[in-house]
């Protein structure tokens, strides 16, 4: 079974903590041909842990990653 992985992380995951603070708690792993499409067309892209979100953030270098998703791509890179 052939699968295709992205080569970068992007979230729009949102901690409702009664703030206006709209800053990703952490970033997931999406189709990188996804991410442009979505930034700029509002589409839903779906992470590999299943989340389902519009890209409005990019990451940042040294920026916390969602444990499942990282566990997954790791599992996919060696199989």
């Amino acid at each position: 079974m052939a699968t295709q992985t992205i080569e970068r992380p992007d979230t729009d995951e949102r901690v409702d903590d009664g703030t206006d603070d709209d800053t990703p708690k952490f970033f997931h792993y999406v189709k990188k041909e996804k991410i442009a499409e979505s930034a700029v067309m509002g589409t839903h892209v779906v992470a590999l842990c299943g989340e389902v979100f519009p890209v409005t953030r990019s990451p940042k270098p040294g920026s916390p990653v969602c444990a499942d998703c990282k566990r997954i791509y790791q599992q996919l890179k060696k199989g």
